[in-house]
C-alpha cells in the first residue's frame, strides 16, 4: 500500500517504514485552506490502515512550518455555526495512532502551533517561532491551543502566550518544554527522520499503545490513568511481538517485529 497526496499542497513522501508529511504552500506560510485540510484527512487514514508505516514527521516546506488557517479564506463559511463543523487539520493529526514528530523549520503561529502541540514529539530549528496570535485578530484558537499549551508550557506561560498573542523564539520554547530539541535548520528533518526511524524500529503495538497511554494520562485522574496503563501492559504483553522481545533478549540478539 502506497501513501499519496491528492493535492500538490501536501507533498507525503515514504522512506522505510517513516512517513514524511509536508505542508507545501511557502509562498502563504503554509497556512492551511480547507482543501489542505480535506485532504489530511485522508491522508492520515491511510496512514493508518498502512501497516508497514509505523512513524511519521510532519513539517513545512520553505521559511514555515505553519502559520495556521488561511484568514483570508475564513469568511467562506456562511455561519459560525459552519465555521465550527468544518474538518479541522488539528482533528485530523489527533486521529494518528502512529507516533508523530513535529520538524517545527519556521513559524508556527495559530493553528501552526496547535498542529505543533498535537504531535507527539517536537524539534525546533533555530529560528523558528511560536506564536498563539488569534487575540490580537478578536478570537481565540479552537483546535486545542489552550489545553495543549497549558499542558506543555504551563499555565502562567500559556496565559502569556494567549493574552498577548507575542512569539517566543526557539530557546524559549526548549527552556519552557515546548519543544525536546533545537537544532539548526540544515539538520532539522534529518534529524526528526532519525527519531523516527528509532521509533519505526520498535514494536509498532507497543509504539502505539505508548501513544494511547500517554493521551489517557494527559484526560485521566492519576488512579484511573495507572489502571489504564496496566491493562494496556497486559494487551501488549500477549503479542507475539512481546514474545519476540523476550526471545531476542534471551538469545542476546536484535529483535525482529511484525505488529503481531
Amino acid at each position: 500500500m502506497t501513501v499519496a497526496s491528492d493535492t500538490e499542497l501536501i507533498v507525503v513522501e515514504t522512506e522505510g517504514q517513516v512517513a514524511t508529511v509536508r505542508l507545501n504552500r511557502p509562498e502563504k506560510l503554509n497556512a492551511v485552506t480547507q482543501e489542505m485540510s480535506d485532504a489530511l484527512v485522508r491522508i492520515v487514514r491511510a496512514i493508518n490502515d498502512d501497516p508497514a508505516i509505523r512513524a511519521v514527521v510532519y513539517t513545512g516546506t520553505g521559511r514555515a512550518f505553519s502559520a495556521g488557517s488561511d484568514i483570508a479564506t475564513l469568511d467562506q463559511y456562511a455561519t459560525p455555526w459552519e465555521f465550527r463543523n468544518r474538518r479541522d487539520y488539528c482533528d485530523a493529526l489527533r486521529e494518528l495512532r502512529k507516533p508523530v514528530i513535529a520538524a517545527v523549520n519556521g513559524y508556527a503561529f495559530g493553528g501552526g502551533l496547535e498542529a505543533a502541540l498535537t504531535c507527539d514529539i517536537r524539534l525546533a530549528a533555530d529560528g523558528a517561532r511560536f506564536a498563539a496570535p488569534e487575540i490580537t485578530l478578536g478570537w481565540i484558537g479552537g483546535g486545542g491551543m489552550s489545553a495543549l499549551l497549558a499542558a506543555s508550557v504551563g499555565a502562567s506561560n500559556a496565559a502569556l502566550m494567549l493574552m498577548t498573542g507575542d512569539p517566543i523564539d526557539a530557546q524559549r520554547a526548549l527552556a519552557w518544554g515546548m519543544v525536546s530539541e533545537v537544532v539548526s535548520a540544515d539538520g532539522l528533518l534529518a534529524r526528526a527522520q532519525e527519531i523516527a526511524t528509532t521509533i519505526a524500529s520498535r514494536p509498532p503495538i507497543a509504539a502505539e499503545t505508548a501513544k494511547a497511554n500517554l493521551r489517557a494520562a494527559a484526560n485521566l485522574p492519576q488512579d484511573q490513568a495507572i489502571a489504564y496503563e496496566r491493562e494496556l501492559q497486559g494487551i501488549a504483553f500477549a503479542t507475539a511481538d512481546a514474545a519476540e522481545g523476550r526471545a531476542a533478549f534471551a538469545q542476546k540478539r536484535a529483535g525482529v517485529f511484525h505488529g503481531r
